[in-house]
């Protein structure tokens, strides 16, 4: 099976649990009605003024179909760029929109069933008759709902597709795509592909296209960034030592025992302890690609003045631009946020994972270790406060 009708049982047309066990990074699934009688929640005009907001991650790929060649332009755009855009043939796309836009971002409250750590934005894009980003491979898993118009995908879900990319594009093009598999969506339906799935998407005729990305950091990005928290904490007397050392037959070669201690000496390094490896893992999947977009308070925050505000009636609203998760420790919880670590009891590390909006009741609620993380939060511009009285 690749094809399902989930007006019955939106969004997967089945359990959960046996999507994750049939088809997560295994198998493509196009799922009909995923969303029954969608409406987009943004137009393309919404998505080309935010195109143009300095801050916004947007690029537009333009394709010529005579001789076959793609270019790239990115953003911010002006504002007067796209009315003079041809009528077919051209994509805009936009990361991110679900930290600008409330109501993209309630899509997400639909995939609930994964870890929202692991999911990276909602991109959208908007394609002129004709438009397309070539044929190409992605190195996550996504899902893409159409949300406006109709989109023409083609799939390759052969066993071992070709992967070779062109070298006349700006962007990683397939050298060469054989599809296996052909459909045009309509609003509400939705495409699931898993990593390595070489994609071709062509507009029917003018639409929206939201990309729900995982994210999936690669070993090298794992490996570097462990490395370099080992390295930064690493004792300096922890070194090279070669106590053992005998009279060297050729004083120029490297032996085998040199790399026995060489090993050693990284051995030494080794992070063993659960608690440090959290620590770091938490860190890590909740710094963001763009988090120089959250700014510290232009004044200190202390205690008493976020708790005056809060009782008179100000709400604190994350940043959506602020990862968070939170995990068990050996003792207690550690909440995670933006690469930021709190301990904190299990309960409260819960709470603030899963809470949006922060009240004087949901506050008060909170021990005394999650109220003064909170207080640090706030300050480094992870919650804004709004509400009656807003600060």
């Amino acid at each position: 099976m690749i094809e399902i009708d989930a007006r019955r049982k939106p969004p997967l047309g089945m359990a959960p649990a046996r999507f994750l066990r049939e088809f997560w990074q295994k198998k493509p699934l196009l799922i009909r009605n995923a969303f029954p009688d969608f409406v987009t929640p943004i137009e393309p005009e919404d998505l080309a003024g935010l195109a143009c907001e300095e801050l916004a991650l947007s690029r537009i790929i333009e394709h010529d179909r005579a001789s076959d060649r793609y270019t790239l332009r990115t953003g911010p755009f002006a504002e007067d760029d796209f009315p003079g855009m041809p009528d077919h043939d051209w994509t805009l796309l936009v990361q991110d929109v679900d930290k600008w836009d409330g109501d993209v971002a309630a899509i997400l409250s639909r995939f609930g069933f994964l870890p929202r750590w692991r999911i990276d934005d909602v991109m959208i894009s908007f394609a002129a008759t004709g438009g397309s980003v070539g044929a190409h491979v992605d190195q996550y898993d996504v899902f893409l709902l159409q949300a406006k118009g109709h989109r023409r995908w083609q799939i390759d879900a052969s066993e071992n597709p070709p992967l070779d990319f062109r070298d006349d594009a700006e962007i990683r093009l397939l050298r060469k795509f054989t599809p296996t598999h052909e459909w045009v969506l309509a609003p509400g339906d939705m495409l699931y592909l898993p990593p390595g799935v070489p994609h071709h998407g062509v507009a029917e005729d003018p639409c929206l296209t939201f990309s729900v990305g995982m994210r999936a950091p690669s070993a090298a990005e794992l490996l570097g960034d462990f490395v370099d928290t080992l390295a930064a904490g690493a004792d300096e007397t922890l070194r090279y030592r070669d106590p053992d050392l005998t009279p060297a037959r050729d004083p120029n070669e490297i032996d085998d025992e040199a790399m026995r201690r060489a090993i050693e000496a990284l051995n030494a390094l080794r992070m063993n302890d659960q608690d440090r490896l959290t620590d770091w893992f938490g860190r890590f999947v909740t710094t963001y690609r763009s988090g120089g977009i959250v700014a510290a308070s232009p004044e200190p925050l202390d205690t008493a003045t976020l708790e005056s505000a809060l009782s008179r009636g100000a709400v604190l609203h994350r940043n959506p631009f602020s990862r968070v998760a939170w995990r068990r420790l050996s003792r207690g919880a550690a909440l995670f946020v933006a690469g930021q670590s709190y301990p904190m009891p299990v309960a409260d590390a819960r709470r603030l994972a899963a809470a949006t909006e922060i009240d004087l009741g949901a506050y008060a609620r909170l021990g005394a270790g999650a109220r003064a993380a909170v207080v640090d939060l706030a300050g480094a511009g992870h919650y804004q406060a709004g509400g009656d009285e807003e600060e």
